[in-house]
């Protein structure tokens, strides 16, 4: 939330923050737990930050859920985040929609199965007129493949002649991205002490803040996430520019 510095100062909060939900597997697996165990309490952590978002003065929260390099793990551990994300969406959509939240899916789909796409059509279609908190969940997500998919659709459009070839600068391949609707992020965060963005966000994330913080994504709390904003508001965005 806004606060006033010594100096008068009004700190500013991010209006968007996108967050690398990282830890999950070696949060389980110090308890001796399965990795899945894990992603369980990672789920319900997810709510926990969500619906701080509004006291905090977030209005923009960008998940990373799945990757596309994720299908790389065992197939086990696959299944189970699969079926985790089904079970999330049929127990959360009421509460996010009383809430007030509304939800979008950003990645490609293709690879999904058809029940868990249809969830996230409906889920999307339920909370279509929320405006308190805007939850974007990234799911089969890669910043690479995004980009590579949005100029394939500029390209297609180039090729029809709905585009012209000079009128194709950044603001049009904005246009064409997962995230279209959404303003950048401010503030990426990634948890579990890992200090890379993983192929999250690579457009969008130009001059965006970031924080990499040891905090498992299980034990991230929302004192936890209202300390790491409060550390956003010290910080001097120059957006490349020199302030005097």
């Amino acid at each position: 939330m806004a606060s006033e510095t010594q100096s008068g100062a009004v700190r500013k909060a991010p209006e968007h923050v996108a967050i690398i939900m990282d830890g999950n597997g070696r949060w389980a697996t110090r308890r001796g737990r399965p990795r899945l165990f894990g992603h369980h309490a990672g789920a319900r952590r997810v709510r926990e930050i969500v619906e701080a978002c509004p006291d905090l003065d977030v209005k923009y929260l960008t998940i990373f859920a799945f990757s596309t390099e994720n299908w790389k793990r065992t197939q086990a551990e696959v299944s189970g985040l699969m079926l985790l994300f089904r079970r999330y969406i049929r127990k959360e959509s009421q509460r996010l929609l009383a809430k007030g939240v509304r939800v979008r899916f950003i990645g490609d789909r293709i690879k999904l199965d058809a029940a868990l796409i249809t969830l996230m059509d409906d889920l999307e279609a339920l909370t279509a007129h929320n405006d308190k908190v805007h939850l974007t969940i990234a799911l089969n997500y890669g910043g690479r493949d995004e980009v590579t998919r949005a100029t394939r659709r500029m390209a297609t459009e180039v090729a029809e002649g709905r585009l012209l070839p000079e009128d194709v600068d950044a603001e049009t391949l904005g246009r064409f991205l997962d995230t279209c609707m959404l303003p950048d992020p401010d503030l990426v965060i990634r948890t579990s002490g890992e200090a890379r963005i993983s192929n999250f966000l690579l457009w969008q994330s130009a001059y965006a803040e970031y924080e990499f913080i040891d905090t498992l994504w299980p034990d991230f709390s929302a004192e936890r996430f209202a300390e790491v904003l409060a550390g956003y508001g010290n910080r001097e965005r120059r957006f490349g520019a020199v302030l005097a």
